[in-house]
């Protein structure tokens, strides 16, 4: 558990203020955010009581290491009321959401976490990936910890019950030439014609029964479809069906956990110490989990069964399965009822939700929580190598400060046009994709590497009050794009470090330069690895936007060539048929049904392509 400090500030003339503050708010459901000298948020909360709950933050009383740490940086704080409870609790995740404060455990953003999706309204659903959950009628299940997890359970749907992993879009991609998923055995193949849409979805309804753990229901209606094919004297579809079921019967043999009580529940647990934090969950369905969750978070995150039940109420959302929840920690009668109150709101349903004290669902809950341990100390040992890699470089480059703020650019251009710099973002050791940056050059109209990368750092520099100086900026370039970015920046009264990245003839990563001298780093591994993935990022993440920029300024040319097809009518058609070689194939009926398309359009854009392919 983490340690407890007795709380002594050094501005208690500002922690009364706070506290009187305090003792005015009204005894209200409602939201606090507490904000630093700054105006920024740093922490948000909500409470059925809100004079209680804001009022302990600045008792002299003893306090944890982390909420002392939060505290100590308070400077000012606000509230929303609420009129009950769970409009607090709903408010506080959008909030979380919103705001990313450094010390609340961030369930993230909803586009964050990764869903699985199942279109069940399109004629032929499709099971994909999904960072984005939309109310749109599909069905989502998640979500999970991480992507990886995800692509696993996409790659067993789709080698256990053969749909379509095709870009293809049916029903109206029927008719074209199958893949080789078919050819191997697969896939069914719907653009084979084979298959109707009713036959498609019943093997949809026996993958959402596979993902919501419904194996015994599974198992039967599969022996069910075996058994009728065999009496139909279809025995190759039957085979299929067996090996199908038999491969699954293996899979959830693997997934069983000894002595499981039956039945459908989630399991939550966690562990939290004063340098790291872990929540862990499984999903557990007639005794066998079919996920397996955890969310670590770093040393400034504020974890207790407070927030552990705020962060679980955010997992669930409307129209999710929600069975019984067994949480491994010693939630408050209040903070328990609050959820179930949450949960009822999601679907109207009386849910369970327990604290075991014995038995096998207290194992259960005390095994979940020794993986939270685990993997809360795999994300420390994470932490401690990257922090030391760091530190090496530092050194290697004799910076005054560990470099926690990275910032890389490269340039991309076609010809004269389309020239793109990427910016891309490295917080302690690891990509920061959500900062990234793309700068389309406005001033520089020519291939001109040091002018597009000066007219780029400089509008990246206007913008230091919503994104933070770096503490290194790396070039994707010499000793000559170095000298010209360091002299820029000395114009600017900007004082951070330039290093080059430079590439060898084989343009691979061979050393650094800081625009006199040649930096080494080939002795350590470590750092020059680092290095060669910032320099192979960078420039992937430029050159496809590059790429992207250049396929849609010659798409929309070649729309808009056509006579009656403007700007509107282009995007129009792109959206509805995605690429040019689908609209050069489609018929006048086709592209008749896109919005604002009329018929005499139709038959120019059709005309168009069929003279472009005769010339």
């Amino acid at each position: 558990m983490a340690a407890l400090f007795a709380f002594k500030i050094y501005n208690m003339e500002r922690i009364t203020e706070l506290r009187e503050k305090a003792g005015r708010l009204p005894l209200s459901p409602g939201v606090y955010l507490m904000k630093d000298k700054k105006g920024k948020i740093i922490y948000v909360g909500k409470s059925k009581a809100l004079k209680n709950r804001v009022s302990q933050y600045f008792q002299d009383n003893e306090k944890s290491i982390k909420t002392f740490k939060m505290v100590s940086n308070v400077y000012d704080f606000d509230y929303i009321l609420t009129n009950t409870e769970i409009e607090a609790l709903v408010l506080e995740n959008k909030l979380i959401k919103l705001n990313q404060p450094k010390y609340n455990i961030l369930l993230k953003d909803a586009k964050s976490y990764p869903y699985i999706k199942i279109n069940i309204k399109d004629p032929y659903p499709r099971v994909e990936f999904t960072r984005r959950r939309n109310n749109d009628g599909s069905k989502y299940f998640g979500p999970y910890s991480g992507a990886g997890a995800v692509y696993n359970i996409l790659k067993t749907i789709q080698n256990e019950f053969s749909v379509a992993r095709c870009k293809f879009i049916f029903p109206r991609d029927i008719g074209k030439k199958p893949c080789l998923y078919y050819h191997l055995g697969n896939c069914v193949a719907p653009c084979t014609g084979n298959i109707s849409s009713e036959e498609y979805k019943q093997i949809i309804d026996e993958i959402i029964l596979f993902l919501n753990g419904k194996n015994s229901e599974l198992s039967n209606k599969l022996t069910e479809k075996m058994l009728k094919y065999s009496s139909e004297l279809k025995f190759e579809e039957a085979a299929s069906i067996r090996n199908r079921l038999s491969s699954l019967k293996q899979l959830w043999n693997k997934q069983k956990i000894e002595g499981a009580p039956v039945g459908d529940y989630d399991v939550f647990s966690y562990y939290s110490d004063d340098l790291c934090s872990c929540i862990s969950s499984y999903k557990i369905r007639n005794g066998v989990v079919t996920d397996s969750s955890f969310f670590p978070f770093d040393a400034s995150a504020i974890i207790d069964d407070y927030t552990a039940c705020s962060f679980i109420s955010g997992l669930y959302q409307k129209g999710d399965y929600i069975p019984a929840l067994m949480l491994g920690f010693n939630a408050s009668d209040e903070s328990i009822s609050l959820i179930r109150e949450y949960l009822y709101s999601l679907d109207g349903k009386n849910a369970i939700v327990k604290v075991p004290q014995k038995g096998k669902f207290k194992d259960i809950c005390e095994m979940v929580r020794e993986t939270a341990e685990s993997h809360a100390k795999d994300y420390l040992h994470e932490i401690e190598k990257k922090d030391d890699l760091l530190i090496e470089l530092a050194k290697l480059l004799s910076l005054e400060v560990v470099p926690e703020n990275i910032e890389a650019i490269d340039i991309s251009n076609f010809g004269n046009d389309n020239i793109i710099a990427g910016i891309i973002s490295i917080k302690n050791g690891s990509f920061s994709k959500s900062d990234y940056r793309l700068y389309k050059m406005k001033a520089t109209n020519a291939q001109d590497d040091y002018a597009s990368m000066s007219e780029a750092i400089t509008r990246r520099m206007s913008h230091i009050d919503d994104l933070p100086l770096p503490d290194l900026i790396l070039l994707d370039g010499g000793q000559n794009h170095v000298r010209v970015i360091k002299s820029l920046l000395s114009g600017l009264k900007v004082d951070v470090p330039v290093i080059g990245m430079v590439k060898d003839s084989f343009h691979k990563t061979r050393t650094l330069t800081d625009g006199s001298n040649e930096i080494d780093i080939s002795r350590d591994t470590s750092v020059f690895s680092f290095i060669y993935k910032i320099q192979e990022e960078v420039h992937r993440y430029t050159i496809r936007n590059m790429h992207k920029g250049k396929s849609k300024s010659l798409k929309k040319y070649s729309l808009e060539e056509i006579e009656g097809i403007g700007p509107q009518k282009a995007k129009n058609l792109m959206s509805s048929f995605k690429n040019i070689s689908t609209i050069k194939n489609a018929s006048i009926e086709e592209l008749k049904s896109v919005k604002m398309i009329s018929e005499r359009d139709a038959e120019a854009i059709y005309n168009y392509f069929r003279t472009e392919r005769k010339s």
